[in-house]
């Protein structure tokens, strides 16, 4: 069912045409150790394709939403493209860690799958100290999380974890996925590091193909799942998820969540929590549609994902990607892209209450 209430108020961050850029794209969101906001995204230069002249930028937020800065470039390769943003906070030090991926301006998605393009997909990871004023330069760690035979890669889009569990805890994690060469079929991973953010491992992989962006959440039991957008259009036009119980290592049979629709888009996950302590309380952002990016929607589980039974309209009309992020209030933080004729003129941020979405 959907929640009641009045359509919440949406501050604007990026926006089409400003800055100097055509078109903003692929919102990422977390909150440092000292309260503040960074909203991350794409910033494509002369158009809004997904390859060319595209850096990495953010714009921070000190009061909890309500404004917000001036834009920080974090990463510019001259016309190459800088994306995929996976921000990631490691809770003891403070740090910030972004883990992105690269790629010639000049290769188009279809080219790297073909093995015919210039070069190929890269990972790099770069960090902050100072709550993302400033940023580190990239260091690239593609040979040790993409396996040699592996063509397309993104990591995310969305934000990382830190794992709680005794067994693995520090742990960070990030989702991501890639394609084998040879094949047309995506596939969804994680990569994680145990030595915070020095050096990155490649975990394990979903083996059923059709998982593409994807999203991880720690349940109250210490698992992980894994939430994958879904190309399995006729197997179901729902999200599909995978279970890992040691840490991302190895991930469960690829099932289906009938209640969390697509048009086939990213999603974002988070673990609800008011005191930084894992719950059952789940929540999910994407568009609820089957075949449109329309209706941006959050929902609700309590029951470590099983069932969905709360939903809580955001925008009615275009939208697409979307990270959800917990204040430090209680309250929930949702940054997504919207518009009124297509979804990627606006990038907004929204609070939405753990009550509203009951």
């Amino acid at each position: 069912m959907y929640a009641q209430g009045n359509i919440p108020t949406v501050t604007n961050v990026f926006q089409k045409s400003q800055d100097g850029y055509t078109c903003f794209r692929i919102p990422a969101i977390v909150q440092g150790k000292t309260g503040a906001l960074l909203a991350f995204a794409e910033a494509r230069k002369n158009s809004c394709s997904d390859t060319g002249d595209i850096d990495l930028v953010l714009k921070r937020s000190e009061d909890g939403g309500k404004t917000w800065s001036k834009m920080i470039t974090v990463w510019d390769d001259r016309e190459n493209v800088c994306g995929n943003p996976a921000p990631i906070i490691d809770q003891t030090t403070g740090r910030i860690l972004l883990i992105s991926c690269w790629n010639s301006g000049e290769d188009h998605e279809k080219e790297i799958i073909d093995q015919t393009s210039k070069d190929t997909r890269r990972v790099f990871v770069l960090y902050s100290d100072d709550d993302g004023k400033t940023w580190s330069q990239p260091k690239e760690i593609t040979s040790t999380v993409k396996r040699p035979d592996w063509t397309w890669y993104a990591t995310g889009p969305c934000h990382g974890i830190q794992l709680q569990n005794k067994q693995y805890e520090g742990r960070l994690v990030v989702p991501a996925n890639h394609m084998v060469a040879g094949t047309k079929t995506y596939h969804s991973h994680i990569i994680y590091s145990d030595d915070r953010g020095e050096t990155w491992n490649l975990g394990g992989i979903v083996n059923e193909p059709g998982g593409n962006e994807s999203s991880v959440v720690e349940l109250e039991n210490g698992d992980l799942m894994l939430n994958m957008r879904n190309y399995n259009r006729e197997e179901s036009k729902t999200r599909s998820f995978a279970i890992s119980s040691d840490g991302g290592e190895t991930w469960s049979e690829m099932k289906y969540l009938p209640e969390l629709v697509e048009p086939v888009c990213q999603g974002s996950t988070l673990n609800y929590n008011k005191n930084g302590t894992i719950s059952n309380n789940l929540l999910f952002s994407n568009p609820a549609s089957n075949d449109k990016r329309e209706k941006m929607t959050v929902r609700l589980s309590k029951d470590n994902g099983k069932t969905w039974p709360y939903s809580y309209l955001v925008h009615p009309g275009p939208t697409a990607y979307s990270d959800l992020v917990n204040l430090f209030d209680g309250n929930i933080g949702l940054l997504y892209e919207y518009g009124t004729q297509n979804p990627y003129e606006k990038i907004g941020f929204t609070i939405i209450s753990f009550e509203q979405l009951q």
